[in-house]
């Protein structure tokens, strides 16, 4: 099986890596559009800021690219948020394949004792995908985030920190976790091999 993850500068290439070999895959990681179209399965990672990774994406034609694929995407954390239509973080347009925006955690007066942003294990619940085929409802999977992804018809799990949240979601092809699968243990590796089978 070929699978590419998409190499750009907010990429947390190296643990989803090692996923997939321990799926006993051996990923390539480009940032070549022809490479990644021609790709059986796409992995979008990301862990940094908005506005700069769109940024790079448009600058390598990757945010052009990543719409057009036909075959299962899967977005990682900003990988997800920038598959969505916008982030208040840095006020960014992101890729539109999400009609969902991305918020960024406001600590409430009743909320003062939550920490931004969150890092740590949460459940996920409300699970609704064949990407979370025999994760069992409430599990734990491991969160670094201080924007979530707003509910909304594209939503396959929720998560709760200081308010509800989308920590997946999916149209069509596209499937992408606020979670990390890669850093979840045996569940999150569960992830990682059911999006192999999609």
């Amino acid at each position: 099986m070929n699978v590419v993850i998409i190499k750009y500068n907010a990429g947390n290439v190296r643990s989803v890596s090692f996923a997939l070999e321990r799926a006993g895959v051996i990923p390539i990681i480009s940032d070549d559009p022809e490479i990644i179209s021609k790709a059986d399965k796409v992995i979008f990672p990301g862990v940094g800021e908005a506005s700069t990774a769109m940024k790079y994406l448009k600058e390598k034609n990757l945010d052009v690219i990543i719409k057009q694929l036909k075959q299962p995407v899967l977005g990682i954390c900003l990988g997800m948020q920038l598959m969505c239509k916008y982030s208040e973080e840095g006020s960014t347009n992101c890729l539109g394949i999400f009609d969902q925006k991305v918020l960024k955690f406001k600590n409430e007066s009743e909320n003062l004792n939550y920490k931004i942003p969150q890092i740590g294990w949460n459940k996920i619940c409300e699970l609704k995908s064949p990407l979370l085929a025999n994760i069992n409802e409430n599990e734990y999977m491991y969160f670094v985030h201080g924007y979530y992804v707003e509910i909304g018809e594209q939503t396959i799990s929720t998560s709760n920190y200081i308010r509800e949240f989308s920590s997946g979601i999916q149209k069509n092809n596209f499937y992408a976790l606020q979670f990390h699968p890669e850093k979840s243990g045996v569940m999150g590796q569960q992830v990682i091999n059911n999006f192999l089978k999609l």
